[in-house]
């Protein structure tokens, strides 16, 4: 039988919103929404929260020669059990995604592997063959790198100005990570905080803005500020994402010298967290930048610690948490990181209504506690570890379930291909 043609009915879900109906999902697609007919399959919701699968903008799945770290097996698990169908892969890899060429090799190893939907970004260098990556698939352009990180070099104010107007005549979509670094001895936390300051976010925010072409679609990642988030004044000059990290972790509560909280941009003082969360009504995107790194790694002294933060797993259960308390809403956390990363990226929304991607993640009235050994990531560890999270007891991928209880299931994952792409003759 070809699943992919059964109809699955999601029986009495509540809708953001009140109403409690039915959901038809048959061809990947949601067929009907209101009272159902005859199905193949039949699951009753009325003690689940039936969400649109969260599309994940930020993620570096590694594999390769960091197989190590992270693979496209284990990374798209961890996304599934964490209600995320779509995961978008940044190009820093080993080697960078610079051409066409390398670009598709890296999505032929993701369909051999994956077990969720994923994109590819392009790398943005001085170098990068920007037009033949937007033909080959490209999903977007970057991170590109105002500053520098992990396996990233930083462009200089001419080449970004450049990379952006090239980028805006291909119709692209440029994110970017926005730091100024100082020198300096970067071996604690606290440290590390001062020479990626949220001074320097802002003042490379305000660059971008400056040299960016009008009519250019910028997406500013991981921004970690409110006074940040303030310089960036409306959707027109960019859309704003953050992290789970820079929302529920701070360097006060870590140990000095904690390698495992090492991150860029860095975490921030526990009063700079709160203000973050003040911006909430602000920010457009949630994205984990899952940025897995081995203990082994994490294992060294301070200034040689790698930087990144496995999170993709957590983002959404860490969220829903937050609604289970009243704290946010619901809607905010399906606008934050199903509706709106569709929308920036150009991609199908997940969502109730007929016509739309069948992706939804059934999420249990109850939380419970984060503990890594649940966790599917090669890292074999969390920051978040004995938080608080509500974890998904069933994802449905393209209307077929890809996750059940723990148990991942390989369906058929897509290659999502950005705007650009020209297929080969």
């Amino acid at each position: 039988m070809d699943l992919t043609q059964e109809v699955l009915v999601l029986r009495d879900v509540l809708i953001p919103g009140g109403r409690v109906c039915d959901i038809t999902l048959s061809g990947g697609r949601v067929s009907h929404l209101g009272a159902s007919g005859k199905a193949d399959t039949i699951y009753r919701c009325h003690d689940t929260i039936v969400v649109p699968a969260g599309i994940d903008m930020h993620v570096h799945m590694r594999d390769g020669v960091q197989a190590q770290k992270e693979d496209w097996e284990s990374g798209t698990k961890s996304a599934l059990a964490g209600g995320v169908t779509v995961v978008v892969d940044q190009p820093n890899t080993i080697p960078p995604v610079t051409t066409g060429k390398i670009l598709q090799d890296r999505a032929h190893l993701a369909q051999e592997q994956a077990y969720c939907n994923f994109a590819i970004n392009a790398g943005v260098t001085v170098d990068a063959d920007l037009e033949g990556m937007a033909r080959a698939g490209a999903m977007a352009f970057g991170e590109t790198f105002a500053g520098p990180s992990s396996y990233g070099e930083a462009l200089s104010r001419d080449d970004l100005k450049s990379a952006i107007y090239s980028i805006r005549n291909l119709d692209g979509l440029v994110t970017l990570h926005a730091e100024i670094v100082h020198e300096g001895q970067d071996n604690t936390l606290a440290a590390h905080d001062i020479l990626r300051s949220t001074a320097g976010e802002r003042q490379a925010v305000q660059m971008i803005q400056e040299i960016a072409t009008p009519g250019s679609r910028i997406h500013f990642c991981h921004i970690s500020s409110a006074e940040t988030i303030t310089t960036i004044k409306s959707k027109e000059t960019g859309t704003i994402e953050v992290t789970p990290h820079h929302l529920f972790l701070s360097h006060d509560s870590c140990t000095p010298d904690d390698t495992h909280a090492k991150v860029n941009p860095p975490l921030r003082k526990e009063c700079e967290r709160k203000r973050l969360w003040e911006c909430w009504s602000k920010i457009d995107v949630i994205a984990s930048d899952h940025a897995p790194h081995t203990l082994k790694e994490k294992s060294v002294p301070f200034s040689d610690a790698p930087s990144g933060i496995p999170g993709v797993e957590t983002m959404i259960p860490l969220l829903m948490a937050e609604v289970h308390h009243g704290r946010i809403s619901l809607t905010d956390v399906i606008e934050k990181t199903s509706t709106n990363p569709a929308r920036i990226l150009g991609i199908e929304p997940a969502g109730y209504q007929p016509g739309m991607r069948a992706d939804f993640a059934l999420y249990p009235k109850t939380s419970s506690t984060i503990q890594v050994e649940n966790l599917f990531s090669k890292a074999g560890w969390t920051p978040y570890e004995e938080m608080e999270g509500v974890f998904p007891e069933m994802v449905i991928m393209s209307g077929q379930v890809a996750y059940d209880q723990g148990a991942c299931i390989k369906t058929n994952p897509t290659w999502i291909k950005g705007r650009g792409y020209i297929p080969e003759k």
